[in-house]
């Protein structure tokens, strides 16, 4: 059998090419890890590091107390104003120094024992996030309180640096207008709304670049 030059250069090329392709194949990842995009920022929340600040006016005195943080987690994209993840905090960590106080909150208005987390999901941001710094937003998302879904925008300052980041923010929940039990009674009346104050502090995963 005859064989022209161009068709033996052709087989040669074969039976070298298709092992080196087989090992270089052979060579890369079966399953590569999925990247973040590029334009998007992760917020972890510590909850040893982050509270919730409230405070409830009466007729009588302003009722001061406290939530623990669960976890939390915020996507955004800085581009877009894009936002997902979520922080829960514990229903039942509600504490305001005082037990007969706090056991009502609990068992007639939070229902704790029921609801167990707090849930904010955050849906977009509106502001220029600053890649390092100071900076402010409005963060718009779903607040799930008592077991329902309540529309809410929240102010946030917030400060990057490095690849940790703080905030606080201030908003108040008009909780008896939500639908939960008014506390009042004949001798002490209540505010139809609570103010809330956050403490955040966490870590930040792939920050924008400056």
């Amino acid at each position: 059998m005859h064989w022209s030059r161009s068709r033996l250069a052709r087989v040669v090329y074969f039976l070298v090419a298709a092992p080196l392709a087989v090992v270089v194949l052979s060579a890369l990842p079966q399953h590569a890890a999925p990247q973040l995009p590029a334009s998007e920022i992760v917020l972890g929340i510590d909850p040893a590091q982050s509270k919730v600040h409230w405070v409830l006016g009466t007729t009588l005195h302003a009722v001061h107390g406290t939530f623990a943080f669960k976890n939390g987690t915020f996507h955004v994209d800085p581009a877009t104003g894009k936002a997902s993840g979520e922080i829960a905090v514990y229903a039942t960590s509600g504490d305001s120094g005082n037990d007969g106080r706090d056991k009502k909150m609990h068992k007639d208005v939070l229902e704790s024992g029921k609801f167990p987390d707090i849930i904010f999901r955050p849906d977009r941001v509106e502001g220029k996030i600053a890649p390092q710094g100071r900076f402010s937003v409005q963060m718009h998302g779903i607040l799930v309180l008592h077991g329902s879904e309540h529309e809410l925008t929240v102010p946030v300052q917030a400060e990057f640096a490095g690849d940790h980041w703080a905030g606080s923010a201030k908003f108040n929940v008009p909780f008896i207008d939500w639908g939960l039990k008014n506390p009042s009674n004949f001798f002490l009346k209540v505010n139809h709304t609570v103010e809330i104050e956050l403490e955040l502090k966490g870590s930040l995963q792939n920050p924008a670049a400056p």
